[in-house]
This record gives structure tokens, sequence and C-alpha cells, in this order.
């Protein structure tokens, strides 16, 4: 079932494509006029302060959304993020996965690549509230997000899990075939930020409020790297608003990455290098990660789970 009020035009991503999807047509980001969700479990490799530690029975209550505004060569999760695999759901499901995450002990729940789905995800969060849901809101985003759109989420989301992939325009078009990331993606967490404001944490230590900004080290690329450390820090300054940095060094060559000279995991001179940048820049609230980090198998299997 169509969501209410779809876009004849779209403009809920930086693309702007104007894809009328109302009638059926797909934007740029692949999707249409019918929700697609590939997974919805709980997920235990996220940043402790999402997921608790390792061994805990609990963790993240994810749900992986089809579709992808970016285009990354290099997308882990290529499967669904380009190659269209998903369930057609409606919002009335989504409700129900929601708070079936919160009931099967989720500490928060998860949204990851949810902006093309908006239509239907913010119904589903508005009921699920009024259902009982309780744990806080993460959106999960690849960092290419309209200021506007963030506005739009004030209220509906309590922590932002924003990725800052890029500095240099030239390695954002050849990778993501987007050359404007950078300004889009400052602009985004900067909204970001003066929404939310500095991180806030409940008895048990896990994250209620706030922004982690995601960065993932590229082999051949610690360079553009330093120059996001340079940019984050420069945001932090400007804004006044503290964040978590999440640097990893989880790079595995999927997809068509090879094509684009990432055939290799990133060497630890590399990761160092921008891990010691962060640390000279003050940048130290927050987390890294180890080389063993760089494993196929923290890729979760698309298999419907809880769909």
């Amino acid at each position: 079932m169509p969501a209410m009020n779809l876009p004849t035009q779209c403009r809920l991503c930086p693309r702007q494509c104007g894809a009328n999807r109302a009638a059926g047509e797909m934007g740029q980001c692949s999707a249409g006029d019918k929700l697609l969700v590939a997974r919805a479990a709980l997920h235990h490799w996220e940043e402790p302060c999402l997921s608790g530690p390792p061994e805990a029975e609990t963790g993240s209550g994810t749900v992986f959304f089809t579709g992808c505004p970016l285009k990354c060569c290099y997308c882990q999760n290529y499967s669904i993020s380009q190659e269209g695999l998903g369930k057609e759901i409606d919002t009335d499901r989504l409700t129900a996965i929601f708070l079936e995450l919160q009931e099967k002990g989720a500490r928060n729940l998860n949204l990851v690549t949810a902006t093309q789905w908006l239509p239907w995800v913010l119904p589903a969060l508005r009921t699920a509230r009024q259902q009982g849901l309780q744990i806080p809101v993460v959106y999960n985003t690849g960092g290419y997000e309209r200021a506007g759109t963030v506005r739009a989420l004030d209220g509906a989301v309590d922590i932002w899990l924003a990725d800052y992939k890029y500095a240099d325009a030239g390695l954002a078009e050849e990778l993501s075939h987007a050359s404007d990331y950078r300004d889009i993606c400052e602009n985004a967490i900067r909204q970001m930020l003066l929404q939310t404001g500095a991180p806030q944490y409940d008895s048990e230590g896990y994250l209620k409020r706030g922004v982690i900004i995601r960065h993932l080290v590229l082999p051949g690329h610690a360079e553009d790297s330093l120059n996001v450390v340079f940019r984050m820090k420069a945001l932090q300054e400007e804004t006044g608003v503290p964040f978590l940095t999440s640097l990893m060094c989880q790079f595995t060559p999927f997809y068509h990455a090879a094509d684009h000279g990432l055939g290799r995991r990133v060497t630890s001179y590399e990761y160092r290098k921008v891990v010691d940048a962060a640390v000279a820049a003050g940048l130290t609230d927050g987390y890294m990660q180890q080389k063993s980090s760089a494993r196929e198998e923290y890729t979760p299997p698309f298999d419907f789970e809880g769909v």
C-alpha cells in the first residue's frame, strides 16, 4: 500500500531529482511508491553507547531500508542500497516492527538510510510513540542530507549517527557521484548539532541524545581523512556543540571498490595517522576501531529477518 502524501516531485534528499513517486516513478535513490525493508533485528556492532558491549544480550534495534541517495562504489550493503533487495511492507507493519524491536530489548531504534522513506517512517514513528515506543530514535545516515530535511525531523530523532565521508569534491564525485558532498554534509551536521546539543546518557551509559560523526578511512586517501578531521573540528568550534567522533578502519573492498583503486584494506599506518590527527585536534570523545573490524562477517545478512 502506498504511503499518504507521496511526493509528485521528490525533493527529500540532496539529489532533488523530482521523481513522481506518487505515480510509482523511482527516484535516483531507487525508491518509488512501495516501502521496502531488508532487515529489522538487534545489532551488536554499532558504537558501544548504542549497542552496548559485545557480550550484551540486547543491542541497537536496527531497521535497514532499501535504496540510498548516495551511490558509493564500495558500499558494504550494496545489495540493498543499490540492487533493490527488500520486502514490501506498509506503515502499519513498520509501526509494529518498531514496537517489536523495543519488546526484544533494543536500547534504541536505529533507522538506517531512511530519508527516501519518510512518508512512511514519520507516521509510523508517531503511531508507535502513541502505542508505547519510548526508546531513543537513531537516524543512521551517510551524511548526504538536506538541512531542511534534518529540521523537519526535529522532535522525531534523538540521536544522529552521521557519516562525514569526504572533504575533496573530486573524490566524492568518483566514489559516490556527489561532488557537492562536503557542503551538503556540513550543513546537515551543523543543523543536527544545533537540534540535539551535547551528548546525554542514561544511567547505564547508553546515549539518549546527541550526535555521533563517523568517518571511514579509505585506503590511499589518508590525506583526505586528515582534511575531514580538520573540518570536523571547525564545525565543533563554530557551533560550540560537542559530539562523539567515530573513526573507522573497517573498510573492506566490496562491490566495485577495486575498480576505483580501493582493492585493499587500510594499513595500520594510514589509520594511525588519522587517529593521531584527531587526538591532536582535541576530538578525543568517541571511538576508534581495532584492525580486526575489517571483516566481511560484520555485514549482516539481508534475509528479511524481523520484516
